[in-house]
């Protein structure tokens, strides 16, 4: 047993570790067809495995019509021809596990594609068992049975064809329609689904959306939100259903994941303070969940990306450490500064004039010490930045589309609202991983499906490891630090405390154990700060222009950051 904040926490085989998302569409591509693949992952799996991370998460590869990019499953264990085949996946896995690494799936259950054989027997037959495995309701008036809007914008509700006033529902797009988890036997097909995949050697899951499988099945609907067409978000009844969740959580878990020590990691929002022991911790429901505070306060609340604000360093900051503060007596919460649903972090929370090499290793810096199993999307590791698309048309998501036409509505010129999809929309962090300086970036011999960004020169791994000096190669350093004997167990088991002396614009924290006490910060302000420290504190790590430590005394130079052991 180890001791944690207030909590004793049982040594699990994933603590301490370093994950790496890969979006699949978007890696690396083996056969030109501008889609990423199996293949281009196998190819790339040494440079992987030179980073440092022990875990990779693939989002989804599964069969699918890719409505939702592969959120929208029609086969759970079939792979896309798309992306190869499952001889593929396994020799993706021997190969993983020759060079130390997990991998684990993404696991899409609270909906499924409307072309997944389940749901198209029950559309197709008001008789057939499986109708009760997704939600039939009939609705009121000539109209949907409630007010809720889905995650893609309308109503969650889709008229079925042909019969009198019956709708089903779908959280997100209308082609994919939820599962009714209430359904037991719904629930064995799921459970044998993910056995079935542990058994083939994953080891675990990143599970989507999981928030949403519970429903207020009375299905009254919300009063009306800001938006002004008399409908409420879906997400609005989250908060409210997330003590019931854990009911069906807890089996989920003993029937899967449990017995087989698997390491999951759950897209889990809307967790109030009162309820998230009950998902993280030695007996919580996964082994962690994304921290999403930060980019909650974003978007909790709030109508669209047009009443969005800008990103900053503050907002970041507070947004983790609250709830680092919160797990330390907890268990495990997983940081993060990107994924694929996520702007480029450099672009969202640093000022023009800091979405450099210097602001992404300072922004890496204070990320990879944070509290938690710390989770790098790739092409952060090379301080990619928010591409910019010049039309809407060159938008492939869903959600963008509708934040798009929202905007108009507001009141937005075409030009305005171009300019805030360029801000937020799920796509910035989906343009192709950059290899080289080669067209399309190494990416793809053929034309990458949606446009590649435009700073290949500056932003290819190529370039980057022939360059000690690069957020590529201060990423791995970070990534050896953690390591180092010396503070391995503070940075794993630590607890955290914020520093708040420092102002607004800088990030300053420790972390402690019986042996050893850490400092890490960074300067996103423009002038020199000043830190007091102890005489014979040392500093194990810096990046940029300037981090001197004199007798007790740590000076910051702007976008400056540093690891400091204090004794």
């Amino acid at each position: 047993m180890t001791e944690v904040g207030t909590a004793p926490v049982v040594k699990r085989w994933w603590h301490g570790m370093v994950a790496y998302q890969i979006y699949p569409r978007s890696f690396k591509d083996s056969n030109g067809d501008g889609v990423g693949d199996l293949r281009g992952i196998i190819e790339k799996l040494g440079y992987i495995a030179s980073l440092g991370v022990d875990i990779i998460w693939i989002s989804p590869i599964f069969v699918s019509p890719f409505i939702d990019n592969g959120y929208d499953v029609a086969d759970y264990r079939k792979i896309s021809p798309v992306y190869g085949t499952l001889e593929d996946f396994d020799e993706l896995l021997v190969k993983a596990k020759e060079l130390g690494l997990y991998v684990i799936l993404d696991l899409v259950i609270n909906h499924c594609s409307d072309q997944h054989p389940l749901f198209r027997k029950a559309l197709s037959d008001p008789q057939a068992p499986e109708r009760e495995f997704f939600y039939f309701v009939k609705g009121h008036n000539d109209a949907p049975p409630d007010n809720l809007r889905s995650y893609f914008g309308g109503s969650v509700w889709e008229r079925v064809p042909g019969e009198d006033n019956l709708y089903y529902l779908h959280t997100y797009a209308k082609e994919q329609p939820d599962f009714n988890w209430y359904n037991p036997r719904l629930r064995e097909r799921i459970y044998e689904m993910i056995n079935w995949w542990l058994d083939r050697g994953v080891a675990g899951f990143r599970i989507d959306a999981i928030m949403n499988i519970v429903k207020d099945t009375s299905f009254k609907g919300l009063p009306p939100d800001e938006q002004g067409d008399g409908s409420c978000a879906a997400a609005a009844l989250i908060p409210h259903l997330a003590y019931t969740a854990p009911m069906l959580l807890d089996e989920l878990k003993a029937r899967t994941f449990g017995p087989r020590d698997a390491f999951t990691v759950a897209e889990a929002f809307g967790l109030g303070d009162d309820v998230i022991g009950r998902f993280i911790g030695d007996d919580g429901c996964f082994s962690t969940v994304f921290d999403f505070t930060a980019r909650q306060s974003i978007d909790q609340d709030r109508p669209g990306y047009y009443a969005y604000p800008q990103g900053t360093i503050k907002l970041y900051r507070d947004g983790n450490f609250s709830m680092q503060k919160k797990s330390n007596a907890l268990g495990f919460v997983a940081p993060l500064l990107e994924n694929h649903d996520e702007p480029r972090a450099v672009s969202f929370y640093l000022k023009p004039h800091q979405r450099n090499a210097q602001g992404a290793k300072a922004l890496a810096t204070v990320f990879m010490f944070l509290r938690g199993i710390p989770f790098i999307y790739q092409g952060q590791e090379l301080g990619m930045t928010s591409p910019k698309f010049e039309s809407i048309d060159e938008f492939d998501d869903l959600q963008t589309h509708d934040e798009y036409h929202k905007a108009l509505r507001h009141g937005l010129t075409p030009q305005e609202a171009l300019a805030l999809m360029n801000v937020h929309s799920r796509d910035l962090s989906r343009t192709p991983m950059i290899w080289d300086d080669g067209p399309a970036g190494g990416f793809t011999t053929g034309t990458p499906w949606i446009r590649p960004h435009q700073d290949i020169a500056i932003l290819n791994a190529r370039a980057q490891e022939c360059d000690p000096a690069s957020v590529l190669n201060h990423y791995r350093a970070l990534i050896r630090l953690r390591r180092d004997p010396q503070i391995a167990p503070c940075v794993t088991y630590g607890r955290f405390e914020e520093v708040a002396e420092a102002g607004d614009e800088v990030i300053c924290y420790r972390r402690f154990s019986e042996s050893v006490t850490i400092e890490v910060a960074a300067n996103f302000s423009d002038e020199e700060i000043k830190f007091r420290l102890t005489p014979d504190s040392q500093v194990l790590l810096s990046s940029g222009d300037g981090a001197n430590l004199n007798d007790g005394i740590l000076t910051l130079a702007p976008l400056a950051s540093c690891v400091v052991t204090i004794k």
